[in-house]
């Protein structure tokens, strides 16, 4: 989906330039890649305290079947 964008060019380029993007593109998509992941990241530690664990469940046993 083409889009015209304003974006800092200095920003741009030294983001091109640190994660060796060859294209502004691929500095944009893994920027957003890298957004969205942290940001589910906060919601998945948001959870944190309120999940009740039980006890009785043998989740090594789990994970060797």
């Amino acid at each position: 989906m083409p889009t015209n964008l304003s974006i800092d060019d200095q920003l741009l380029r030294r983001a091109q330039k640190l994660g060796k993007h060859a294209t502004k593109r691929q500095a944009v998509n893994e920027a957003l890649r890298e957004y969205v992941d942290r940001l589910a990241r906060r919601e998945i530690l948001a959870l944190e305290g309120k999940l009740k664990w039980d006890p009785r469940v043998d989740y090594k046993a789990a994970r060797r079947r």
